[in-house]
């Protein structure tokens, strides 16, 4: 009867040790929390240490507040007091991926350990080489969770940075451009993906969206412009280290021993092609290895793009359609339409490239540089689609509303479809013109390859 006296005794003790403990840690969380978010993270620090080193697994909040406190600390303060909060931070990370696992991306997370350590690099006294592994650990242990631009932008400076200081060779630097390039037309592909779901099915049609669903498309569209500036800051730091002639060289020394390597085949021929080193002898080389083992719609796109070049334009015919065929991914075949619509465009066969821009938005309904291409079509067809100067300057009214109709489907072009629009109304009639004409509100047929009509604005 004694020991099990004693055994509800010691019970009642634990129960009432842990209650207390749970309460303590409930209240200490509070505080904090309040404290955060009225942003006062000096009042903050106390507590959230407190509860953190007490019961570093009670909370998730623990983590989330918590390194908003320290990144408080680490700017308001100096010296080695500063190093203390950083390396805190980057401990902090590690915390939470030991807790809370399951609320972690190990790309995401490992990611922004990487960036504290590139962000105060001098103060760590943390060289190039550690500060890419860092990323590089990120980048191959979770490319999932691993899609922040700027850490995408900033994992690949540091890779020429090595090459340039000889750690890292012409090779290496371009395999990590190519595989950084894949992920980033991964993250695009899913983005734009999502934001076509909420686009109307009539580039004409007005839509009003819920809160919600806006919010989703201003993060999809702000993702979109992210990884274009990565894209394009990618290729600046490249620069000239990725010219013809450099990468001709380094191609050629590494071909024989790759050349039953289709990855290698498919990297070399889309970097040459992305450089225009497609007239040179190499190029075709690796082309027709590569569409030897493996034909897809990239080789025969580029070589629908030779047979083009060579005046056979049937045979490039052939093969665009035939890349297209190739082609099972809508997104993938909206940019293979594009492309050749460029080719077109730029061959001025400007009704091919029409239809296919217009193919390429079927496919990819916010592609809004195909409203812009079209557009300049139809004005530089001004002259040579009207029969007196008033009906051929009526054009730029087409080429300024199909202008516009970027700005709908693509908020990025916003600024440049508005613009080219502008541009376009300036050179149509204007209203003084329209009164004295008498043709107001007429409907003007538009001849040659444009085959459309325009209506003369009401004063």
């Amino acid at each position: 009867m004694k020991k099990l006296f004693s055994l509800i005794l010691i019970l009642t003790v634990i129960s009432i040790s842990f209650s207390q403990q749970n309460e303590d840690d409930i209240n200490a969380l509070s505080i904090f929390n309040e404290y955060s978010k009225a942003k006062n993270y000096e009042a903050a620090y106390g507590p959230w240490m407190e509860l953190r080193n007490r019961n570093p697994k009670f909370h998730l909040g623990i983590y989330s507040e918590g390194e908003k406190i320290l990144k408080y600390k680490i700017k308001n303060s100096v010296g080695e007091e500063k190093i203390a909060f950083i390396r805190d931070l980057i401990f902090l990370y590690s915390q939470r991926r030991e807790f809370f696992k399951t609320k972690t991306p190990m790309g995401k997370f490992l990611a922004k350990s990487a960036k504290i350590q590139y962000d105060f690099r001098k103060e760590l006294n943390i060289s190039t080489l550690e500060l890419f592994n860092s990323y590089d650990n990120a980048f191959k242990s979770d490319l999932k969770s691993f899609n922040n631009p700027v850490d995408l932008l900033t994992y690949f400076k540091l890779a020429v940075e090595l090459f340039d200081d000889g750690n890292k060779t012409a090779e290496e630097l371009f395999t990590k451009y190519d595989e950084v390039s894949e992920k980033v037309e991964s993250e695009v592909e899913n983005y734009t993906v999502k934001l076509n779901a909420f686009l109307p099915s009539d580039d004409s049609m007005e839509v009003t969206y819920s809160k919600k669903d806006a919010q989703k498309i201003r993060a999809y569209n702000s993702y979109l412009k992210g990884y274009e500036q990565i894209s394009k800051g990618m290729d600046i730091s490249l620069g000239i280290r990725a010219n013809c002639e450099n990468l001709v060289i380094l191609y050629q020394k590494n071909y024989e021993e790759n050349k039953n390597d289709g990855l290698w085949l498919q990297r070399a021929m889309n970097r040459l092609a992305g450089k225009d080193c497609i007239d040179t002898e190499l190029f075709v080389t690796i082309l027709q290895q590569k569409n030897n083992l493996d034909p897809n719609p990239d080789t025969s796109y580029y070589l629908g793009i030779i047979k083009d070049r060579e005046g056979k334009t049937a045979e490039a015919l052939e093969y665009y359609n035939q890349a297209i065929e190739l082609q099972t991914d809508g997104y993938k075949k909206a940019k293979i339409l594009f492309k050749i619509a460029t080719n077109f465009k730029k061959s001025g066969s400007f009704s091919k490239a029409r239809s296919y821009y217009s193919k390429a938005l079927r496919f990819n309904p916010s592609m809004g540089k195909c409203y812009i291409a079209i557009a300049q079509m139809y004005a530089s067809s001004a002259k040579n689609c009207g029969t007196d100067n008033f009906s051929q300057r009526a054009v730029y009214w087409l080429a300024s509303s199909e202008a516009l109709k970027a700005s709908k489907v693509d908020p990025n072009l916003k600024k440049a479809a508005n613009n080219s629009s502008k541009n376009y109304l300036a050179k149509a009639p204007q209203k003084s013109e329209i009164f004295s004409s008498g043709r107001e509100g007429e409907l003007i047929s538009i001849g040659c390859w444009i085959g459309s009509s325009v209506k003369v604005p009401n004063l």
